[in-house]
């Protein structure tokens, strides 16, 4: 059943990086305050090294994720096996933001291809690598990724998804800092 890793092992990499989705979680600090579970997919996860991982974090409707690891840190990402052997691993840790525009942007970006809806890159120190049975998660078949969002950047183009940014990611729903 549940097992704990001591880091990120090539086995459990090799498995990541054949799944197509994977989620995020967060919560702020105040117990009034909304937790966060994102979807996330497009090839938008690397992993850095045995005890590091970075994501894209791509321009949406919401700055949940990247208020709550800029007030606490804290955060987890899960993957889970809807094909094949069901497996589920999870990566717990404190999650750095690294935003547009900033070198420490420019250093992530170089681990991924280039796209214009990306505002941050996440990365995570990992203290708690787990893997568990996954027997309760549904079999799906991957039919492909969605382009909605691709087409929607590319409309907007750079001065637009900046002008959405500041409308729409400044603050999150509990009123923390955003991006």
């Amino acid at each position: 059943m549940g097992q704990v890793h001591p880091e990120i092992t090539k086995p459990i990499q090799h498995w990541i990086e054949k799944q197509q989705m994977f989620f995020v979680a967060t919560a702020p600090l105040s117990g009034e305050g909304h937790v966060n579970c994102s979807p996330k997919g497009i090839d938008s996860f690397r992993v850095l090294d045995a005890h590091t991982v970075v994501y894209q974090d791509l321009t949406g409707s919401g700055s949940e994720t990247i208020a709550h690891v800029q007030e606490n840190e804290r955060i987890l990402i899960m993957f889970c096996a809807f094909e094949g052997p069901p497996k589920i691993v999870r990566f717990h840790g404190r999650g750095t933001v690294h935003k547009l525009g900033t070198p420490s942007f420019a250093q992530m970006a170089l681990h991924f291809a280039h796209r214009i809806d990306c505002r941050a890159f996440i990365s995570v120190d990992v203290s708690r690598v787990s893997s568990s049975c996954g027997y309760s998660v549904p079999l799906y078949d991957y039919v492909g990724q969605r382009e909605i969002l691709d087409q929607w950047a590319e409309r907007k183009g750079e001065e637009g998804l900046k002008e959405y940014r500041r409308k729409k990611n400044a603050v999150s729903i509990d009123g923390l800092p955003g991006f």
